[in-house]
């Protein structure tokens, strides 16, 4: 399966709590304009109408900015949006979502700090495999600690583009890139800012960093 272009870069994941009161949509398109090219919509509530609802806007921005929209965790709202998805270990078979989503479809999967789940990953049809937590995390503080070393390791070993996780902010994602990681992810270090100029101004500094890599 090609792998699209778009698997680089910024990786930004949105975060209920962070982006309530209307930042949602706004700090989002912030994002996107400062260069992210993938977006994950993370939302564990119930409130299926609200989902669809934010997702659909969320597609429309990320076409926008010829972006790639990922939901974690919801392969039925994936399909029914044509969009990617996202599953953690608990989440269900990547095998399935590619089967139900299609050939086309962007599809990952969480790998925490385990070599083998990568593998198993990409002989399930996943597109990229994401590994973490490698610095302290506000969303998942007690994840599976990953090192540097894995990224290298991996990157040899599984052909697939490489996610990095958890904790990382401007200053500690370089030797990530650097030893293999295609794409970060951030939810934080880039959404918990008090305008969305600052949320604009972060993601061009994080996307500064492949171009330089």
């Amino acid at each position: 399966m090609a792998v699209p272009d778009k698997l680089r870069g910024l990786y930004a994941i949105t975060d209920s709590q962070l982006l309530a009161g209307g930042k949602l949509l706004p700090y989002v398109e912030a994002a996107l304009a400062g260069g992210a090219r993938l977006l994950q919509y993370r939302d564990k509530s119930t409130d299926g109408a609200r989902r669809l609802r934010e997702a659909e806007a969320l597609r429309g921005l990320c076409e926008r900015y010829n972006a790639a929209l990922i939901i974690n965790d919801d392969a039925e709202l994936a399909a029914r949006l044509g969009v990617g998805l996202h599953l953690g270990q608990e989440d269900g078979s990547l095998a399935i979502a590619r089967a139900l989503l299609g050939r086309q479809a962007i599809i990952g999967g969480t790998c925490h700090a385990r070599l083998e789940l990568a593998e198993q990953a990409a002989k399930e049809g996943a597109s990229y495999v994401a590994f973490g937590r490698f610095f302290n995390s506000h969303t998942k503080p007690g994840a599976p600690a990953a090192t540097v070393d894995l990224l290298a390791t991996a990157k040899a070993r599984v052909p697939l583009p490489i996610v990095a996780i958890g904790g990382i902010d401007v200053h500690n994602a370089a030797p990530l890139i650097k030893r293999g990681a295609s794409m970060i992810a951030v939810i934080h270090a880039l959404f918990a800012a008090d305008s969305t100029a600052e949320v604009e101004r972060r993601a061009r500094a994080f996307s500064a960093l492949f171009a330089s890599a």
